[in-house]
C-alpha cells in the first residue's frame, strides 16, 4: 500500500465515502475496457524487491527505520517488520536488454542499501524467511511504527476476533499462537510484474495460474521457520495462516481466505475479477479519497482508481490483478507474488526471464488453458510444489509428470520462445534460463537449505546449525554464484557462536511431567533418557516445579515397596526461571548465586526450553 495514509473501516462515515469510490472504480474501470483506454500492444516488467537486515552475529537487525532514512531513496520502502525493507524497481519495456537492465539497477540499489546497512551495523540478505528469526523478533516492538501497519495490524485481529493460530506440519511441525500479524514479516519474496493487454488479461491470468506449480517448484527457498523443516517453500502456508480473519465456530461453512490461490477459472474480464473479491471478502481498511473517477474519466483525465488499489492491496492473492496509472496512461498487470527473495541476484533474475517467457510463450492450445486442465489439478499443482519443491508431480494436462521432466522437456523451449518473440536479446535469455536448466539438474535454494540444515543438526545446537546456515547464505550470495554452484557447508562451526540470550543455547526438547503424575513414572524419565532435571507442568500448561537428581537420590532412599507417591509430593516449586531474552550473561551469575545447576526457560509462563549447567559451561568455554 506504499505510503498511502490508510485507516481501519470502523468510522462509518469514511466506510461509507469509501464503499461509494469503490463500486464508482469498478464502473470506471469497466466503462474504461469498454473505451478502450486502457494502454494495449505494449509489455513491460517491473519488480519489488524484498529483503532482510541482519546483524554481524547473523540474526535480524531491528534498525530498518534508521538505514531507510540514511538511504533517502524513493525507491525503498518500508516493510511491516523493522529488519525488512522493500526496493520498488522501474518498470522497463520487455525488449532487447531489459533484463539485464534490470539486474543492473537492482545490483546498485541493493549496493546503496549494503553501504548504508553497513554504517548501522547491519547487512542486507535476500532470504524467502531468515532461518535465524526467532519467537522474539516477532513481538510488537519490532513492528514498523507507522500508523499503516498498527492499522493492519487491528484490522486483522479484528475481523478474525481472536489470536492466530498456525498449524504447519512438513518433517516437523509447528503449532502456534500469536497475537498479531507480525508473523507474516518472516515472509520476503522477489515480486515480478507483467504488463498484460486488457483483451488478453483473463486468458493470460489463467495461464499464470496453470504454470504456477511447476514455476514455484524450481524456485523453492523458504524450508525453515523457527528451526522447524517444513515445507520447501514455507511462506505459502504461513503466509495464510498468519493473516487469516476466518473465523473458527462450530458450523461446517465455506470460507474462502484473504490469501488465495483461487477456487476456478477466471472468465470475463479483470474487473468481474474484482467483483468476486468484493462481494466475498468485507472491506477491513479505507481512507479518505477526494477525486471522483468517473468525473474524472469524463473529463479526460486518467484516474488513479485509488478506493480500487486500496481493496485490492488486502487481498492476497499468489497472482494478482493490478491496474495502475500514470498522468497519461493507464494498464493492467499480473503480479507474481509467490517466487521468494533469493538465494542470489541471478537467481531471481533467471525466476523472472522464466516466468515471463512462459507468458509470452503460450501456444495456441495453452492460450485456452481452462479447456485442457481442471482448475483443482492446477490449485493441486500449487500446493505439491510449496510442500515438495522440485519433487513434486504435476497433474499437467492429463498426465502425471515431474517438476524436472516437465520444465526441462516443455516448459524452458517454451520460455525460450517467449523471449525471442518479445525480442529479447538472446544471449541474455539463454544466460538466465541456462541457470534454470542447471538448477533443474541440481539443487534448489530449499534443497540446499535442508541438506546442510539435517548435517548441521548432527554435531550442534539448532540455534548454532541456523547461525551457520545463514552465516554462509550470506557469504555464497555476495560471491554471486546460483544456486546449483553452492557447495555444502564445509567445517562445524563453533559451538554457540554469536550467542548471546539463554533463548540461543537452550533445549528446546524437553522431558516434563504432570504434578499428578506417580512419582516413579518420573524416576524412570530420568533413568531412560540420563537427564538430571525434569521440569513439572500443572494441568493448564504452566510450569509449577522442578525435579532433579538429587530429589531422586532422596526418593530411592525412601522409597517403600507400596509407594504411591506423587510428582506434587516431591517437588520443588520455589524455583527460578529466565525468560528466552535473558542474556547469557546474567544467567551464569544467576545460577551461580542460587546454586542451581538448571534454568528453566518460559515464555508466558510456560516451558520453551531449559538451560543447565553443562550448557553454560559449553558456552564459557567457547
Amino acid at each position: 500500500m506504499g505510503n498511502q495514509v490508510v485507516s481501519s473501516a470502523n468510522d462509518q462515515s469514511t466506510r461509507t465515502s469509501f464503499i461509494q469510490h469503490l463500486l464508482n472504480d469498478v464502473k470506471c474501470l469497466e466503462m474504461m475496457l469498454d473505451k478502450k483506454v486502457i494502454e494495449s500492444g505494449i509489455s513491460r516488467i517491473g519488480a519489488e524487491q524484498e529483503l532482510c537486515l541482519i546483524s554481524k552475529n547473523y540474526r535480524p537487525q531491528n534498525n530498518a527505520d534508521l538505514i531507510l532514512k540514511d538511504i533517502n531513496d524513493p525507491h525503498f520502502t518500508n516493510e511491516l517488520a523493522l529488519y525488512n525493507l522493500e526496493i520498488n524497481l522501474e518498470p522497463l519495456e520487455l525488449k532487447g536488454d531489459c533484463f539485464d537492465q534490470m539486474e543492473n539497477h537492482l545490483r546498485a540499489f541493493l549496493k546503496k542499501a549494503s553501504t548504508a546497512a553497513a554504517k548501522r551495523e547491519a547487512y542486507v540478505l535476500l532470504s524467502g524467511i531468515l532461518p535465524t528469526i526467532s519467537k522474539t523478533e516477532l513481538s510488537f516492538e519490532f513492528m514498523t511504527p507507522k500508523p499503516r501497519y498498527t492499522a493492519l495490524n487491528e484490522m486483522m485481529l479484528g475481523a478474525r476476533g481472536t489470536d492466530f493460530n498456525l498449524h504447519i506440519k512438513g518433517v516437523d511441525e509447528l503449532s502456534l499462537t500469536h497475537d498479531s500479524v507480525l508473523m507474516e514479516a518472516c515472509n520476503t519474496s522477489f515480486q515480478m510484474h507483467l504488463q498484460v493487454d486488457p483483451d488478453d488479461f483473463i486468458s493470460s491470468y489463467n495461464w499464470a495460474q496453470a504454470i504456477s506449480g511447476p514455476v514455484l517448484g524450481i524456485c523453492t527457498n523458504s524450508p525453515l521457520l523457527l528451526g522447524r523443516e517444513l515445507w520447501n517453500e514455507t511462506r505459502i502456508a504461513l503466509f495464510q495462516q498468519s493473516i487469516d480473519t476466518r473465523q473458527l465456530t462450530y458450523a461446517l461453512k465455506d470460507q474462502i481466505s484473504r490469501v488465495s490461490f483461487g477456487e476456478f477459472w477466471e472468465s470475463g474480464s479483470i474487473t468481474d475479477i474484482y467483483k468476486n473479491e468484493i462481494a466475498q471478502h468485507k472491506i477491513l481498511l479505507s481512507r479518505e479519497i477526494k477525486s471522483d473517477s468517473l468525473k474524472e474519466l469524463q473529463e479526460g483525465i486518467i484516474p488513479k482508481l485509488k478506493a480500487l488499489n486500496v481493496y485490492n492491496g488486502t487481498i492476497y492473492r499468489w497472482n494478482r490483478p493490478c491496474y495502475g496509472a500514470t498522468s497519461d496512461s493507464a494498464h493492467l498487470r499480473i503480479e507474481n507474488r509467490y517466487i521468494p527473495a533469493g538465494p542470489t541476484i541471478i537467481d531471481q533474475m533467471a525466476n523472472f526471464a522464466f516466468w515471463v517467457g512462459l507468458m509470452k510463450g503460450r501456444t495456441i492450445a495453452h492460450k485456452e488453458i481452462h479447456n485442457h486442465m481442471d482448475f483443482e489439478d492446477v490449485k493441486s499443482n500449487f500446493i505439491k510444489a510449496a510442500r515438495n519443491g522440485k519433487g513434486s508431480i504435476m497433474n499437467w494436462r492429463g498426465r502425471q509428470v515431474s517438476v524436472r521432466d516437465l520444465v526441462t522437456r516443455e516448459l524452458l523451449p517454451m520460455a525460450y520462445d517467449g523471449l525471442s518473440y518479445m525480442n529479447v536479446d538472446r544471449s541474455s535469455a539463454e544466460r538466465l534460463l541456462s541457470i534454470i536448466d542447471a538448477r533443474t539438474i541440481g539443487q534448489t535454494g530449499a534443497q540446499w537449505s535442508i541438506r546442510n540444515y539435517r548435517k548441521l543438526k548432527r554435531t550442534t545446537r539448532k540455534d548454532d546449525a541456523l547461525l551457520a546456515l545463514t552465516k554462509y547464505m550470506y557469504k555464497y550470495q555476495n560471491e554471486e554464484k546460483p544456486i546449483h554452484e553452492w557447495p555444502e557447508i564445509p567445517d562445524r562451526p563453533r559451538t554457540h557462536e554469536n550467542a548471546t540470550q539463554v533463548g540461543h543455547i537452550m533445549s528446546t526438547r524437553v522431558f516434563t511431567v504432570q504434578q499428578d503424575d506417580l512419582a516413579e513414572l518420573a524416576t524412570q524419565i530420568i533413568q531412560w533418557k540420563n537427564i538430571h532435571h525434569v521440569p513439572v507442568e500443572c494441568q493448564n500448561g504452566e510450569i509449577c516445579g522442578l525435579l532433579t537428581w538429587t530429589h531422586m537420590q532422596r526418593f530411592f532412599k525412601n522409597q517403600s515397596k507400596d509407594s504411591v507417591e506423587t510428582v506434587k509430593d516431591i517437588m520443588i516449586t520455589d524455583i527460578i526461571t529466565a525468560s528466552p531474552e535473558m542474556p547469557i550473561s546474567e544467567a551464569i551469575p544467576l545460577m551461580k548465586k542460587h546454586e542451581i545447576g538448571c534454568l528453566p526457560i518460559l515464555h508466558d509462563k510456560h516451558l520453551v526450553g531449559i538451560v543447565t549447567i553443562k550448557d553454560i559451561k559449553q558456552y564459557d568455554q567457547d
